[in-house]
């Protein structure tokens, strides 16, 4: 029986818990893990994170099946469950720490998120340009 190679997707949305409750019901979604990247502080505390002066993102790192759930579902669930044309904000959510980003953890899903941001922006999904962050993954820190 051959086994399942999970891969990994890491979105910052807002409020960590929030996009974690929606990300955890999809089929082939194994866990989700909420918790901090995007700064240079090693192991920063949610204090830390919360002051917005760590530059860290909240985020959620999502362990998934790629044959049961695609990387462009996840992407089309993360643009439909948070507003990716604010900076630095998400709903009454305010600071730095609740910025739009995506953290790649492989050069085919840095491929894939610029084509469908761009997708997004030539559909004029959003009557505002997207101010998602791209980035690669360095480091994740899980939330205490």
């Amino acid at each position: 029986m051959a086994s399942v190679q999970f891969q990994t997707a890491v979105f910052g949305g807002g409020c960590f818990w929030c996009g974690e409750a929606v990300l955890q019901r999809l089929k082939g979604v194994q866990s989700v893990t909420s918790g901090y990247a995007g700064g240079s502080m090693e192991n920063p505390s949610y204090q830390q994170v919360s002051s917005g002066h760590s530059g860290h993102v909240e985020v959620i790192k999502i362990e998934y099946d790629p044959a049961v759930l695609s990387y462009d579902t996840l992407l089309s669930v993360f643009f439909a469950t948070h507003d990716p044309t604010t900076t630095n904000r998400q709903g009454s959510d305010i600071g730095p720490q609740y910025r739009s980003a995506i953290f790649y953890t492989s050069e085919e899903q840095k491929t894939e998120t610029e084509k469908f941001m761009q997708k997004l922006a030539d559909d004029e999904v959003f009557k505002d340009p997207i101010v998602t962050e791209l980035k690669p993954l360095d480091n994740f820190y899980q939330a205490e």
